[in-house]
């Protein structure tokens, strides 16, 4: 299987390429500075310097010949502001979607974020609101596509934890924390999953391991 990730040097996208290239599939990651290929490189992942906010929807499709699946786990990164959020959290994940359909690559998988399910409550710092308005949009974007095999996957609170390979996996969790290990894990066994598709999905830490918490979400056959 190839699989190629937007936002191929983030801390969850790192993790999953090592998990793909370990298992001999071929893994690229999407990357905005050419300074980060190496990284990339060991990770057993082929680097493509793409930025995503300035590429058009037909450049990245031919960035995406070949795949069989596409993981979006790009976003602006801490110190951004609310246009950026806008750009690369909402745009640039629309952008992908159009780019796998053009490709011919069905499975899409987005990472979001708990929370993007509902307006912030008052109070709410002003960007971290337009981050969640931001994924929002683009998990409403993708729902709406019926031309694509889609998983939205709403983790919560990020670690840097070792992950425990036990996590809570459902349609509504509640609030917690998971590790980006577990994260990684569980988008693995998602890319493996075709009964997952057309599932949005909050993901904790919690007592079920990963392959178990997957497969009781998949639909049957």
């Amino acid at each position: 299987m190839r699989t190629v990730i937007a936002g191929g040097h983030g801390k969850i996208a790192q993790r999953l390429e090592r998990l793909l290239s370990a298992r001999g599939d071929e893994v690229a990651g999407l990357i905005r500075s050419p300074g980060q290929a190496e990284d990339l490189r060991a990770n057993g992942a082929e680097p493509v310097v793409c930025d995503l906010e300035s590429v058009t929807a037909e450049e990245l499709a031919g960035h995406l010949n070949g795949a069989d699946a596409v993981v979006f786990a790009a976003g602006a990164g801490p110190g951004s502001g609310p246009d950026r959020k806008e750009s690369v959290d909402r745009d640039a994940a629309v952008k992908l979607a159009d780019a796998a359909a053009a490709a011919g690559v069905g499975r899409y998988l987005i990472v979001s974020s708990m929370g993007a399910d509902r307006e912030p409550p008052p109070g709410t710092d002003p960007v971290f609101a337009g981050y969640l308005r931001a994924k929002a949009a683009a998990d409403d974007a993708v729902r709406a596509r019926s031309d694509l095999a889609w998983t939205i996957l709403r983790p919560g609170a990020l670690t840097d934890d070792p992950g425990t390979g036990e996590v809570e996996l459902a349609p509504h969790t509640g609030r917690g924390s998971v590790t980006r290990d577990d994260v990684a894990a569980v988008l693995l066994a998602l890319l493996d999953t075709p009964g997952t598709a057309g599932h949005v999905l909050e993901l904790i830490g919690g007592s079920d391991p990963v392959g178990r918490a997957v497969a009781a979400v998949a639909k049957p056959g």
